[in-house]
């Protein structure tokens, strides 16, 4: 064995089922892990593995209660999921020897079911020619199958190995409509998500350019200046110096090209002071070349001729061995946060594996430093190796179409964490109302990441596009940074819980899937539920006309604060600063005030409260960095919010952790959505008084609280008569908004309303706006006003 360092090495013994839950004979070896999880083996020659694998690192799960029957020829197996029967020693493939019935229904599990209700999950690049899709867990049938016959199995000292048997090796779940349930089993099974560092959630800036010092320094001045919040600096391949010995263009390098970065430690260091962190592009492709520092340092350990080029193995111990400790662990010592592995072959997947398999658990290897990597999709488990990435992305309203499918479907198979180039990469056409679009989905992504292709015509920077875009833009990166408390605590939840952050609508309204208009919309974290653009405006309009459906429940817009009736779908009109981002009655929103690059824990926090509902909301701080809030070093504070009509209250208080871990002392500013203003307020923290300011703003009612202490207990109580606002949304102020925008004679404005909100049929409608013509309205507003009917007749 080959000690390839502790971070690699993973306990077998909790690989290893308890007997209590395992039925064997001599070709077969079945194991009840769970009420709804099932392994089950074949193997000709006897011989079953008890060793970690690529995909199942954890097996040791407590017996859970199950009913057995058998004899010498069947086993019969039942929980309240599930009943498995099987005729001893024969072979599993036929439907015969084998089957497992989903309890209360009539659906049936064997090895040959083909799984067609299955969902499926984005598994691949999106650079490439077509999204691959792999067999997810979520299922209509309620039960899935994953085969981890032909993975690598990890050896006591971390280093990976085919398997020298032909054998089968099969995970069933069986799970009905509990796909909450078996998520949680299943990261149990194949390890948790990972608690990726606060900073990630920021926003990313890349370029595929030729950055030197003074042009970065130049370029996050400017971001300052227009109050643009930066989180990390992501450095492309030109970071390193790309020529050797006649060849151009390397991939490959892990010395910084001192032509362009002067002094490495010192930028490094002016960057981390503007509260940024900064992630290398690394491409292993090329192995270690001749012109690296520590080349010759290398060759002491893998046998290569002088002057050539050590090749790239991830799968060789002694080579990971070196690759870490002479060409990744030097850069972050001088201050490197994190890196981005671009190796990119899709013929040779194996390799994502490797990569990300490695790769990230160094990257976390001592507790002052939290795992971060950003690669290709490592295809197995992926939801362990920190955040995937998707390849370079054409500018385009298709490939921005394509962003929240692969968000969703990617829920299916457990992972959160996919990024996309926000904006696109290359190609297309620079359009300011798709960089808008970009720049709002990505606000409600998991990783807002913008990375573009060189070339001056590439416009990324929010400033270089005209006022009205500059604007929007700047208003939903400052509110992607605002909002990082919730991500983060949402975060959390993926990370304890198995709770992924997006969560497709279909997973609550099954219906919805079929249904091309509605089957992109998405869940985001808790409270937020999210109905991308993805189209081209209406010009004439000014607006996208934009079909969504809302569950059961009541609504509201997350900006406008506008009220909606909920199981049913709706009609709205979106200008470019509006995005259709819903939450629910009592939804509790927790925002940082004021914008930071680092986006530690707020000590201005803003609590966003919508009415009709009590809820409780739980947010979660640590310090951002470390892994210290595995040994307890995080504080979560619920923020629970008592609804009565018109008389409202809210506690806040540290529920679990340790004091030290935020502020000692915050200020909170109270926004209750659709509220009018009341005097009848009192305060308290831990019974003493406290001292507040409270005002009304357009339809919110604001209190403020200064100088409290996180550890303790803040009570707000405000009622009165009528204060709630019934904010519903009626489409006639839309229609009217429109109306009004347009460049139509004013005259001509008033008897266009008064026919649209005549009581008359929508057909007489039609023939009066067509009538229009003679006193001088154009044709393209007739047929924008008989195209709007239409939407009318919808609603």
């Amino acid at each position: 064995m080959y000690d390839l360092g502790a971070q690699f090495v993973f306990d077998k013994e909790k690989a290893i089922s308890k007997e209590k839950a395992v039925f064997k004979g001599k070709k077969y070896r079945i194991t009840v892990l769970t009420d709804k999880l099932l392994r089950i083996e074949y193997s000709e020659k006897g011989i079953f593995n008890d060793r970690p694998t690529q995909f199942a690192l954890f097996r040791n799960f407590d017996v859970p209660y199950f009913n057995i029957k058998q004899d010498e020829r069947y086993l019969d197996i039942s929980t309240n999921y599930f009943n498995l029967t099987y005729v001893k020693d024969s072979d599993i493939k036929s439907t015969s020897n084998l089957r497992i019935t989903l309890e209360g229904t009539d659906k049936v599990w064997y090895y040959t079911n083909p799984e067609v209700r299955n969902f499926n999950a984005n598994m691949l690049n999106l650079d490439g020619k077509k999204i691959l899709f792999q067999k997810g867990l979520f299922s209509t049938d309620g039960f899935a199958s994953i085969n981890d016959s032909n993975t690598f199995v990890v050896n006591d000292d971390g280093s990976l190995a085919s398997r020298k048997e032909e054998v089968i090796d099969i995970y069933v779940f069986m799970y009905r409509n509990d796909f909450t349930s078996i998520l949680k089993d299943y990261f149990l099974l194949t390890g948790i998500p990972p608690m990726l560092p606060r900073y990630a959630f920021g926003i990313w800036w890349s370029k595929d350019f030729k950055y030197n010092d003074d042009m970065i320094n130049r370029l996050f001045i400017r971001f300052t200046k227009e109050e643009i919040p930066i989180s990390v600096l992501l450095l492309d391949k030109d970071w390193h110096s790309r020529e050797y010995n006649g060849r151009k263009e390397l991939e490959t390098g892990y010395s910084f090209n001192k032509e362009l970065i002067k002094d490495p430690t010192v930028f490094i260091k002016n960057i981390h002071n503007r509260g940024i962190r900064i992630g290398l592009n690394v491409n292993p492709k090329e192995g270690i070349l001749p012109n690296e520092v520590n080349y010759n340092e290398a060759r002491k350990y893998i046998n290569v001729l002088e002057g050539v080029p050590i090749k790239y193995a991830p799968y060789s111990p002694v080579f990971l061995d070196v690759y870490f400790k002479l060409l990744i662990h030097p850069l972050e010592s001088i201050g490197i946060d994190f890196f981005w592995n671009d190796f990119h072959d899709d013929t040779n997947t194996n390799i994502y594996f490797a990569n990300s398999h490695y790769g990230y658990l160094d990257s976390g290897r001592a507790d002052i430093k939290r795992g971060m990597y950003i690669a290709r999709n490592p295809m197995i488990s992926s939801h362990r190796y920190g955040i995937l990435y998707s390849g370079k992305t054409k500018v385009g309203w298709n490939t921005l179409k394509l962003l929240p499918e692969t968000y969703s479907s990617a829920s299916n198979i457990g992972i959160s964490w996919w990024s996309h180039d926000i904006g696109g990469f290359s190609g297309g056409i620079e359009d300011g109302e798709l960089y808008t679009r970009y720049i709002q989905l990505g606000c409600f992504s998991p990783i807002f990441r913008i990375h573009v292709d060189k070339g001056r015509y590439y416009k990324r920077e929010p400033w270089r596009w005209n006022v009205q875009t500059f604007e929007i833009v700047k208003e939903y990166m400052q509110l992607r940074n605002k909002l990082i408390p919730y991500i983060y605590s949402e975060a959390y939840r993926y990370h304890k819980d198995g709770l992924p952050i997006i969560q497709p609508l279909y997973y609550k309204n099954i219906e919805i899937y079929d249904d091309a208009l509605f089957k992109n919309q998405y869940y985001f974290g808790k409270e937020f539920l999210i109905c991308p653009i993805t189209s081209k405006k209406d010009q004439i309009m000014n607006r996208v006309v934009h079909k969504f459906y809302l569950p059961k429940g009541t609504w509201y817009d997350f900006k406008t604060g506008k009220k909606f009736p909920g199981e049913r779908s709706h009609v709205s009109f979106f200008k470019d600063e509006d995005y259709p981002v819903f939450v629910r009655s009592g939804a509790v929103i927790p925002m940082a005030r004021s914008i930071s690059n680092n986006p530690v824990s707020p000590t201005f926090l803003d609590i966003n409260i919508f009415q009709g509902r009590s809820n409780v909301y739980e947010l979660y701080e640590d310090d951002g960095t470390s892994n210290l809030y595995k040994k307890g070093d995080y504080l979560k504070t619920a923020i629970d919010y008592n609804y009565q009509e018109n008389n409202y209250t809210v506690i806040i208080r540290a529920v679990e952790g340790k004091a030290g871990i935020i502020p000692d002392k915050r200020n909170y500013r109270i926004k209750f959505r659709n509220t009018r203003k009341t005097s009848d307020i009192s305060i308290n923290f831990d019974g003493t008084i406290m001292p507040f300011t409270s005002y009304e703003d357009e339809r919110d009612f604001i209190i403020e609280v200064k100088d409290v202490n996180t550890i303790g207990q803040l009570t707000v109580i405000c009622k009165g008569k009528a204060i709630e606002i019934d904010a519903v949304r009626l489409i006639n102020e839309d229609i009217d908004e429109i109306i009004s925008d347009l460049s139509i004679e004013t005259s001509l404005k008033d008897e266009i309303s008064s026919i649209l909100f005549s009581n008359n049929t929508i057909k007489k409608k039609r023939i009066s706006i067509r009538k229009l013509k003679k006193k001088g309205l154009e044709e393209k507003f007739i047929r924008m006003f008989i195209k709007l009917l239409e939407y009318i007749e919808q609603i």
